[in-house]
C-alpha cells in the first residue's frame, strides 16, 4: 500500500508557499473548489512533481437520508480522474433535508452536521456508501466529524458506529484526530476510548487542526493552531497504529509559512513520540489485545481490510486495478459487502428526523424532542455566522456595498430565511430580500446592490453587453476615488 506521509491541505491562499515548502509529501484540496478542465496552476505543478493531490469532498452528505447525487458523484470522479489521485475523501455527515422523502422544502445546512448513531442511520449510510463506491474510480474513505450536539436516543458509540460501517463496506477511514477532541470537549467522549473501538487497520490517513474553546463549547474552527491535546490524540493513535499519512488542515486566519512548518514539526514530533510509546509498550501486544476486546464486544475483524501498515500487492496484485484500482486503501470488491440491500423505510425514518433537525437549525421551528436546547441555540448561531461568512467571499462586492451594516443585515436575513441552494444563490436571494422589503434608506447603497443583484441573476452577465461595460466605467470615472467617504 502506498504510503502518503506528511501533507498540508490545498488552498488558495497558501499556494505558493505550499509549492516552497520542504517535506510535503502530499496535498488534499477541496474537491467541489477545483475545476476538472481547469486546475490551478500551483496544483498541476505539484503533480508534475510527483506529489500525490487528493480531492476531499464536502457536499454529498452521504449521511443524509437521500441517495448521493448522481451529479456530484460524477464531479468528484472526475476531479479524481484529473488529478490521478490514488483515492478520494468525504464526511460521515448530512448536509441538507426535506424534499420529497417529506413532502416539505428543501433545506441546506451549509454545514456538515452529525449523523445520528442508530440502526436506521447505519443502514442508510452503509448503502450510500455502497453507491458512491460503484462511482467512483478509486476507493473512497469517509471522515468522522466534529459535533456541537448530541442525538438523543443513539444505539452505537463513535467507534462501534464506524467499525460496524467499514466491516460492511469495506470503505477506508478517514480519522479526523481533531474531531474527536471536539466531541471530547462537546460529548463527553474519551478519545481513547474511541481509539481502542475503532478499527485502526482500516486508516487511509488522518488529519490535525485546531479550533477554540468558548464557554464550554470547542469550536473546530481550522483557523487556530493545532492544541497540545490534538497532538496528544495523534500520539495515541500512532503508539497504536502507523498511520499512512498525515495532513494538517488549515482555512482561515494564514499565518506564514514559517508557522506552517512549525506546525508540521509539531506533527512529526507527535508522531514519532507515539512510535516511541508503542515500541515501548509492545505495539503489537496492544493491537492484539484491543482486537480480543472488540471481540468480547461482539466486533471483527474488518472484513476484506489489512492492517494499515502491513504490505500489500502492487498495482497489479489481487488488490489491483480490477478489485481495488490498486491505489491507498485498497480493501478488495465493495460488492461482497453483505448488510447494505435496499433501505427505504430507514430512508424515510431518518429524513424526517434530519429534517425536523435542521429546520430547527435554520427555520426557527421547535426544537425537536430531546435536545439540548441551549446547544441547538449554539449551533444555529454558528450556522448563521457561518453562511455570514462564506456568503461574504463569495460576493466580495456586497461587504463593500453595505460596508459594516453587511454582518447585522444579513444574520437578520438567514433567521427568516433558510438556505435552501449553494452560498451563490444565497448571496443573490440576499440581496433581493434587502431590495424588495429590507433595503437600505440609501439611494446609491440601492442603486449599486441593484445593479450587482442585475448582473448576476440573469441567464447571462449583463456586463457582456459594451453599452453595460462602457456605463459602468463612466460612472466609476465620475464616481471618484473620494466618493465613498
Amino acid at each position: 500500500m502506498e504510503r502518503l506521509g506528511t501533507g498540508i491541505g490545498w488552498r488558495p491562499e497558501i499556494a505558493d508557499d505550499v509549492e516552497r515548502m520542504p517535506g510535503i509529501d502530499w496535498v488534499e484540496a477541496v474537491a467541489e473548489n477545483v475545476c476538472s478542465g481547469h486546475l490551478p496552476d500551483s496544483l498541476r505543478r505539484l503533480r508534475e512533481r510527483g506529489v500525490t493531490v487528493v480531492p476531499h469532498g464536502v457536499s454529498l452528505g452521504l449521511g443524509g437520508a437521500d441517495r448521493p447525487d448522481e451529479g456530484r458523484l460524477t464531479a468528484l470522479a472526475e476531479r479524481a480522474e484529473a488529478l490521478g489521485s490514488p483515492l478520494v475523501t468525504e464526511h460521515i455527515a448530512f448536509v441538507r433535508a426535506g424534499g420529497p422523502l417529506t413532502a416539505s422544502p428543501r433545506l441546506e445546512a451549509g454545514h456538515l452536521l452529525p449523523v445520528p448513531r442508530t440502526r436506521d442511520a447505519l443502514d442508510v449510510l452503509c448503502e450510500n456508501v455502497r453507491i458512491a463506491q460503484d462511482a467512483l474510480p478509486v476507493p473512497l474513505a469517509v471522515e468522522n466529524i466534529a459535533a456541537l450536539l448530541s442525538w438523543p436516543g443513539e444505539e452505537m458509540t463513535e467507534g462501534q458506529f464506524l467499525y460496524e460501517l467499514a466491516d460492511r463496506t469495506g470503505v477506508r477511514l478517514l480519522i479526523d484526530v481533531a474531531n474527536l477532541h471536539t466531541n471530547h470537549v462537546n460529548r463527553g467522549e474519551d478519545p481513547a476510548e474511541a481509539l481502542s473501538e475503532l478499527p485502526l487497520e482500516a486508516i487511509a490517513y488522518v488529519h490535525v487542526a485546531g479550533g477554540f474553546e468558548r464557554d464550554g463549547v470547542w469550536h473546530d474552527s481550522h483557523a487556530h493552531p493545532v492544541p497540545r491535546p490534538v497532538l496528544d490524540i495523534l500520539a495515541d493513535l500512532a503508539s497504536r497504529v502507523s498511520p499512512p499519512g498525515v495532513l494538517l488542515e488549515r482555512d482561515e486566519n494564514f499565518p506564514g509559512a514559517t508557522e506552517l512548518e512549525r506546525e508540521l514539526g509539531a506533527i512529526r514530533d507527535a508522531l514519532e513520540e507515539g512510535r516511541e510509546q508503542g515500541r515501548e509498550q509492545g505495539r503489537g501486544q496492544k493491537r492484539e489485545d484491543e482486537r480480543e476486546q472488540g471481540r468480547e464486544r461482539g466486533g471483527r475483524r474488518v472484513r476484506g481490510v489489512a492492517p494499515a501498515d502491513a504490505p500489500v500487492d502492487g498495482p497489479n496484485g489481487p488488490n489491483g486495478p480490477n478489485e481495488a484500482n490498486g491505489a491507498v486503501g485498497a480493501v478488495g470488491p465493495a460488492r461482497e459487502a453483505p448488510g447494505c440491500s435496499s433501505v427505504g423505510p430507514a430512508r424515510q425514518r431518518l429524513a424526517l428526523t434530519q429534517t425536523a433537525l435542521l429546520s430547527a437549525l435554520v427555520a426557527g421551528t421547535p426544537a425537536p424532542e430531546g435536545f439540548d436546547r441551549v446547544r441547538l441555540g449554539v449551533q444555529a448561531r454558528s450556522l448563521a455566522g457561518k453562511r455570514a461568512d462564506v456568503v461574504a467571499k463569495v460576493a466580495p462586492e456586497l461587504p463593500e456595498i453595505l460596508g459594516e451594516g453587511y454582518r447585522p443585515a444579513f444574520l437578520g436575513y438567514a433567521q427568516r430565511h433558510p438556505m435552501t441552494g449553494g452560498y451563490r444563490r444565497d448571496a443573490l436571494d440576499f440581496v433581493e430580500r434587502l431590495l424588495l422589503a429590507d433595503g437600505p434608506a440609501d439611494g446609491r447603497t440601492r442603486r449599486e446592490l441593484r445593479e450587482w443583484w442585475l448582473e448576476r441573476s440573469g441567464p447571462a452577465p449583463r456586463s457582456t453587453r459594451p453599452g453595460v461595460r462602457l456605463a459602468r466605467a463612466t460612472r466609476q470615472v465620475l464616481r471618484g476615488p473620494l466618493s465613498r467617504r
